[in-house]
């Protein structure tokens, strides 16, 4: 067994003893194995988000990589093909840029109907400082031959099973872009292994899909690339559809630009005293100025302009306030962000079937002077049918399942996935490990 596949299957639980799920105080950790913690409501009163209190999104195990040692490797289409250390990276002309970093999926729990993967909330998302150089110095050191379209990325990251390897791209126009970086610190310190060490590609105003992490290496193509997470994943229809439509590949395209959104991050609870309150929260596009932000309570019948914060950046995000006093009552919060070229923030979701790009705002919270009433306890345990393990936490823990939420048809398809990515799944035990899974984590 090589050392990089013995780090992975540590990463992953399957060796004991070795390395054990983390904790994180300003997270939520949605799966402990592959990491993909979500940012706490508070996360949005913070114009730069600590390290600390920042998303994590994996999908495979954290690697852990030996800086001596690492080298990044360009080729493809350019005219010198070569190599980089660490040390001559960091030799080179540096920028910073401010920007948001959100998952393409953030606000996939919101979705009707509802669909499978990774059920994030709100906090898939943060604004980060980030210092590195820039990407078109890096190409201009191989030359980048003409014809070139698509620029390849990979990392250092193992994929478990028979799971694709993360590798994405990026259009040449946007690589060449003064704001695109490679970077090697986030918030004025080295990145930690979890947000990419030791460097990761900023794209500022896309989606954290194209964000690739632990950057090993770099291609120039003169076509589409044809791996799954660019041909089939992180993919979304060209133009509208009604929800539950099933959209042909050939009408699909990739997801890019981040939507124009607006979070509300307070109240942080959903049930709150008859008092003075501040509602507030923050706002971003793709790299175009927030001018304004309105606030309802109404449900959208009226609106009030909320305060914008001083703090604003190109592709940062814009924090807002705005105060209240509430009388008893159930009220109906909704934001909506105004940016510099006159778009409105929608306040009705477009629906598509993968769940990226969710842009509405929209929180019930009821006024009382009661307690908030007790949230229901957990299902009572049920045993799991023969097999269960075996086939669901070679990847992942329970974690993953138990957030998931689908119909049966849907629960096939899942199980279909991931026996193509090598879950050991015997026939005999299929049918009654979809029901276990149909009955059990329904809608």
């Amino acid at each position: 067994m090589t050392r990089r596949a013995l780090l992975a299957l540590s990463a992953g639980g399957l060796l004991p003893g070795l390395r054990g799920a983390e904790s994180r105080a300003g997270l939520i950790i949605n799966s402990a194995r592959p990491k993909d913690y979500e940012m706490k409501l508070e996360g949005f009163q913070d114009w730069i988000t600590p390290v600390e209190n920042f998303f994590v999104r994996c999908h495979h195990y954290v690697p852990e990589v030996d800086l001596q040692a690492w080298r990044l490797d360009i080729g493809g289409r350019v005219d010198r093909p070569g190599v980089l250390s660490f040390e001559q990276l960091k030799g080179m002309l540096r920028t910073t840029v401010i920007g948001v970093l959100e998952c393409a999926g953030n606000g996939r729990a919101f979705y009707e109907p509802h669909m499978a993967g990774m059920q994030w909330r709100y906090g898939g998302v943060g604004n980060g400082r980030w210092t590195g150089v820039r990407l078109r110095d890096v190409l201009a050191k191989t030359g980048v031959l003409d014809g070139a379209k698509h620029i390849l990325f990979d990392g250092a990251d193992v994929p478990p099973g028979t799971m694709p390897d993360f590798q994405r791209t990026i259009p040449i126009e946007k690589a060449m872009h003064e704001d695109t970086l490679l970077a090697f610190e986030m918030n004025g310190k080295a990145l930690t292994a979890d947000h990419g060490f030791p460097l990761r590609l900023i794209v500022p105003g896309w989606a954290g899909d194209s964000w690739v992490k632990w950057v090993t290496g770099i291609k120039a193509l003169d076509q589409d690339f044809d791996g799954f997470w660019m041909k089939t994943a992180y993919r979304h229809p060209a133009k509208p559809v009604a929800p539950g439509t099933a959209v042909p590949p050939a009408e699909m395209v990739p997801v890019s630009d981040l939507p124009l959104k607006s979070v509300i991050a307070s109240p942080t609870t959903d049930w709150i005293r008859p008092q003075p309150v501040r509602i507030s929260g923050a706002a971003w596009a793709n790299g175009v100025e927030i001018t304004g932000v309105e606030v309802s309570t109404d449900g959208g019948s009226t609106w009030r302009s909320a305060t914008l914060g001083k703090d604003r950046s190109r592709y940062a995000w814009r924090l807002w306030q705005l105060d209240w006093t509430p009388a008893e009552g159930k009220y109906e919060l909704l934001a909506r962000a105004t940016d510099a070229a006159g778009n409105r923030q929608p306040l009705e979701p477009q629906w598509n079937p993968s769940g990226y790009l969710w842009n509405v705002a929209r929180r019930q919270v009821v006024v009382s002077k009661d307690s908030a009433p007790q949230a229901a306890g957990p299902p009572p345990p049920v045993d799991a049918p023969a097999g269960y393990r075996t086939a669901c936490h070679g990847c992942h823990g329970d974690d993953m399942v138990q957030m998931q939420k689908l119909t049966p048809s849907q629960w096939d398809r899942e199980l279909k996935k991931m026996e193509g990515w090598g879950a050991q799944i015997k026939a005999e035990e299929r049918d009654t490990l979809l029901k276990y899974l149909s009955d059990r984590y329904k809608p």
